[in-house]
């Protein structure tokens, strides 16, 4: 990784397709880098939608897999969550990966008529990018967000969406004439999103404190959360945000299925205040649904 910007919007490798120019930095850093140990902050809820804060509240440093079929609105959730950390000294890194040119025009859009460009950097492969370059992308926004995370910023990168990287890379694995597993998959296609969210940590005060936070989204089919990427991610991750499509279509917005959703760091990453507050509505709401 060559060279980035705040506010900018970047291709795989780092070349510079558009830019404020708020500010630019100049380094080196590997794409594949070593993980560190995850902490999660205490007293803290990171997402700013009272839907998920109240209910599945997420820490710094936590990775929280968002999952639901197509036109569910979970690329909605990671971009209002973006819009939420105006003002917060947040970075946020947005990686678009195999989606429609058009779609992503429409987020980078979305940004910066609500001024978060200033804050955000974008990196995109579309869907007819070559395949190495879609699975290259995810780890380009990691080594961002994690420039700086070491120097003592709090950091959010959304991977939308982690499925089309999986796809991509079962299309090289199958080139290059390795044994397909399970769904045509590599048998290492586990590795191939662990390595990348278990960079998501909370650094000590030794470190600078600083953290980054991870939203992964997969796509399912028909709601099959039993397929193998959907399970594989969820066994790396710390909770689950499940989208359902029932609920999307009756006109509830976020559209999420509380019964299955969960957050592996719950009331640790919440407020006194909060806790007191909405303590009950998860088992309330669940139970109402039934």
């Amino acid at each position: 990784m060559k060279k980035a910007s705040s506010g900018c919007k970047l291709e795989e490798l780092g070349r510079m397709e558009e830019s404020l120019t708020v500010f630019s930095l100049n380094y080196s850093n590997f794409l594949f880098e070593k993980a560190e140990i995850a902490q999660f902050e205490r007293g803290l809820s990171f997402i700013g939608l009272i839907a998920i804060d109240s209910m599945i509240p997420i820490g710094r440093g936590q990775r929280e897999f968002i999952i639901g079929d197509r036109q569910t609105g979970k690329t909605a959730v990671a971009t209002d969550t973006i819009l939420k950390k105006k003002g917060q000294g947040v970075i946020c890194v947005y990686v678009a990966i195999g989606q429609r040119a058009s779609s992503v025009a429409q987020v980078v859009t979305t940004f910066h008529e609500e001024g978060a460009m200033e804050y955000t950097i974008v990196v995109a492969e579309m869907a007819d990018s070559p395949a190495t370059l879609q699975y290259l992308a995810p780890y380009t926004g990691a080594a961002l967000a994690e420039y700086f995370m070491y120097r003592e910023r709090h950091t959010l990168i959304i991977y939308d969406d982690l499925s089309k990287q999986a796809q991509a890379y079962r299309q090289m694995s199958l080139l290059l004439r390795r044994p397909p597993g399970r769904e045509a998959y590599p048998g290492d296609v586990f590795y191939l999103h662990s390595r990348l969210l278990e960079r998501a940590a909370k650094l000590n005060s030794l470190l600078g404190e600083g953290s980054m936070t991870a939203l992964p989204i997969v796509e399912t089919q028909s709601g099959d959360v039993s397929a193998y990427i959907p399970t594989n991610v969820i066994s790396i991750t710390d909770g689950q945000i499940f989208l359902s499509a029932d609920l999307f279509h009756a006109g509830i917005r976020p559209a999420i299925n509380v019964g299955i959703s969960v957050s592996r760091v719950g009331s640790a990453a919440q407020i006194k205040a909060m806790k007191q507050v909405a303590g009950k509505s998860k088992l309330e709401l669940a139970q109402f649904a039934e």
